[in-house]
């Protein structure tokens, strides 16, 4: 099911509808459990009710004068739309009534959610369904979803403290489904915020009209011949595509995701998490302490990050180049990034700070704390816009299906989508044993008959490409794995994983700060970033802020207070501390069913700095204003400020700043609660190092040119290559070391594979 487009306020312009493929057929839940899962929803986003209206198996009932203060700042947003009706609907809204909420639901529990995962989250669903069983799950007599809603909110708080792992992954898992899956199909919601379907800021434009290879219908293997076969179409495989189609040589690059069209941008919450990014957005660590979100569409990663274009900084260059990787302290290296940023037109002359920026930069100039703009590569252009994340309309931020993909097209590449790379294919030497990479295997599925990817009648075909050169650009989740099912043993490969681990800050302003305006990720205070004297610390950068993907960061702390704490977006900044990670983890084959999964929790270390980050970052707002300050951190209180003194002079708080002890009583409570495992959940939009460089099979999957050390003729290039975390927004430095690896097979080839690539 698609959301339609009343479901948010009226824009300037529509973009062309995204319709999903079906979901699957079979049922996730059983209906007791839906009734119970749904029951849960119905209590995290509780119709809200005065007590002498409410019914208690279905309404949130609420003290007469409570329910008028709720009411008024309901009816205050509704008024401001000019729509009055609008604060009843929004509070008496709940999710099992809305088809759009359940269909999102269905579609992310029967496709997204890992066996294992899975499996404990339907056990607790099940012993909540059992009167038995359910009293020590609930301290209640009874089934949970026949309790009544004001009950059902103590069960799901005492969740968070519960003893029993299960159930605080019930809390964390179920509770962080139902806050985004509300935020994406919540009309009521869209509405009083005034949150527009479309950017108010730019106009859309016409992107570049890719021709892909079609396949006919053919019960045997199709098989494509081709100089080059690049695995990926992100940042790194859209580099290398450019760099050897414009070399002359036949370039193929496949992708597992379809091409969307600009003028399908931005897609809606509910079809942009499944059409362009990995597992529907939602990929958890194996023990569910980390979130992932890692693009996949075409143009990978570029397609839906931030902008952020950060050069590599030279003390991570000098950890590599000493860990015996001297490329990465040479000039070639600089050429490389000057290179790409200025392929993408990379500047930071034309940005406009939005709110959620600038205070980083004012509150960084407030405390003389270190700070700077941080360079889009939006073509040197003004690119004012909050919705990168669901794909660019107006074509300015030159991600690779901007700016490298149309250079390898007008170059003479090639093009598939919708190809699953399975495996890479070799021919091994009868006397040597060496491998040599001869191509790729896998399946292809078309389009339907209407052009689109909803309908069911779709050609699906196995397919072989054999290649020269087969280089594997399919991301740090994707790219171990292939090499995997390929058989490559090198113990680096899938090990490594860096993540970027971030918690968030949110904080309410009296002002409106329609925090979806304006560039996502434009500043960065780098005040923390060093904090062990090693290059590992934090920086504080600003979020994305689209409702569902902001609002799945807060913790729940009770039904009325969620439904007014949602409201607030209008008005509220949000905040990231965003680690350089010394610990790692891990990718791996998922034994159910093969799809990428991985192992990770942030390490203690690194969880004191994120917290040294997180404290920062409430003084920042805190310094610029912020009327209220949040974290996502379980058990620590929202920080309110004391109103302003009447008589037009700062006393108090205000007069000392963030030496306020009152404010400083509350860091300390945060201090006081840290990160504690497992209720922490962090976030991760930065994948890294799973298959990386090293000098020797003992320290690395790849040599310095990119090459797996088993095989000939096979490369990686893409984030998977970096020899530990960035530590900036790692865009640059994968398409730098992309085109390094491209222009060294460029060499190679041209030397008829004689190259041994010394610098």
């Amino acid at each position: 099911m698609s959301a339609p487009e009343d479901t948010y306020p009226p824009g300037p312009y529509t973009p062309k509808p995204s319709p999903l493929h079906p979901a699957p057929s079979k049922d996730p839940l059983s209906k007791d459990q839906w009734r119970t899962f749904y029951a849960l929803a119905d209590t995290i986003v509780a119709c809200i009710q005065p007590s002498s209206l409410a019914k208690p198996q279905v309404d949130y009932g609420v003290a007469e004068n409570d329910y008028a203060m709720a009411f008024n700042k309901a009816e205050k947003f509704a008024l401001a739309v000019g729509e009055s009706r609008l604060a009843k609907e929004y509070m008496i809204e709940r999710p099992s009534d809305n088809p759009l909420f359940r269909a999102n639901a269905y579609r992310l529990l029967s496709s997204y959610v890992p066996k294992d995962l899975f499996d404990q989250l339907v056990l607790g669903l099940t012993l909540l369904n059992y009167r038995i069983t359910g009293v020590f799950l609930t301290r209640r007599l009874g089934l949970f979803a026949d309790q009544p809603v004001h009950i059902r909110e103590e069960i799901v708080q005492s969740w968070s403290q519960s003893p029993l792992p299960i159930i605080r992954l019930l809390f964390k898992s179920l509770g962080l489904l139902v806050k985004q899956t509300w935020a994406k199909s919540s009309a009521p919601l869209h509405k009083m915020i005034s949150f527009p379907r479309v950017p108010v800021h730019g106009t859309p434009a016409k992107g570049f009209e890719f021709s892909f290879i079609e396949l006919p219908p053919g019960s045997q293997p199709e098989i494509i011949e081709t100089d080059v076969v690049v695995v990926g179409s992100g940042c790194g495989g859209g580099v290398v595509a450019k760099n050897l189609a414009e070399a002359g040589h036949k370039v193929l690059v496949v992708d597992k995701a379809y091409h969307f069209s600009a003028e399908h941008f931005p897609m809606v919450e509910s079809e942009g998490w499944v059409h362009l990014f990995h597992n529907g957005g939602f990929l958890f660590s194996k023990d569910s302490s980390t979130c992932v979100v890692a693009g996949q569409a075409w143009g990978g990663g570029g397609a839906v990050n931030w902008s952020a274009s950060l050069q590599t900084q030279g003390y991570v260059r000098k950890e590599w180049s000493d860990a015996g990787l001297p490329f990465f302290t040479s000039y070639e290296f600089q050429h490389c990034l000057d290179s790409v940023c200025d392929r993408m037109g990379v500047s930071g002359d034309h940005i406009t700070q939005n709110k959620n920026n600038d205070v980083l930069l004012e509150g960084a100039r407030r405390l003389g704390w270190t700070a700077k703009v941080v360079p889009q590569n939006s073509g040197g252009k003004r690119h004012y816009c909050g919705y990168c994340t669901m794909g660019c309309a107006a074509c300015e931020k030159q991600g690779p299906s901007v700016s490298f993909l149309p250079d390898a097209a007008q170059a003479g590449a090639k093009f598939i989508e919708g190809f699953d790379v399975d495996r890479v294919l070799f021919e091994t030497d009868s006397k040597t044993g060496k491998k040599t990479a001869v191509g790729v295997q896998g399946s292809w599925l078309g389009r339907d008959e209407h052009g689109g990817v909803a309908g069911e009648r779709r050609t699906k075909r196995k397919v072989i490409i054999k290649a020269k050169r087969v280089i594997i650009s399919a991301g740090t989740m994707h790219t171990p794995t292939i090499l995997m099912r390929s058989r490559l043993t090198n113990k680096h490969i899938g090990s490594n994983l860096k993540l970027h681990p971030v918690c968030v800050v949110g904080s309410v302003y009296d002002e409106e700060v329609r925090p979806w305006e304006g560039g996502i990720l434009t500043a960065v205070v780098s005040n923390y970033e060093n904090l062990d004297g090693k290059g590992h610390g934090v920086k504080l950068e600003a979020t994305s802020m689209l409702p569902s993907t902001w609002l799945a960061f807060p913790v729940w702390r009770g039904s009325v207070d969620w439904k007014m704490l949602a409201l607030n977006m209008k008005h509220m900044t949000g905040h990231i501390s965003l680690a350089r990670d010394e610990g790692s983890g891990s990718v791996y084959l998922d034994a159910h069913d093969g799809r990428p999964r991985f192992k990770y929790n942030p390490s203690r270390k690194d969880r004191r700095h994120i917290l040294e980050g997180v404290i920062a970052l409430a003084k920042l707002n805190y310094i610029a204003g912020a009327r209220e300050i949040f974290t996502a951190i379980p058990g620590v209180p929202h920080f309110v400020r004391a109103p302003k003194p009447t008589t037009g002079e700062q006393e108090g708080c205000d007069a000392s700043g963030i030496n306020c002890p009152t404010f400083n009583a509350w860091l300390d409570k945060i201090r006081k609660v840290g990160l504690p495992d497992p209720d922490t959940t962090f976030f991760s939009a930065h994948q890294m190092g799973s298959c990386r460089m090293g000098a020797s099979p003992k320290k690395g999957a790849l040599d310095m040119y990119g090459r797996t050390w088993e095989a000939d003729n096979l490369y990686v290039a893409d984030a998977s290559t970096f020899p530990s975390a960035s530590g900036v927004n790692p865009m640059i430095t994968n398409m730098a070391i992309s085109e390094w690896v491209a222009r060294n097979i460029v060499k190679d080839m041209k030397m008829g594979g004689k190259v041994k690539g010394k610098l």
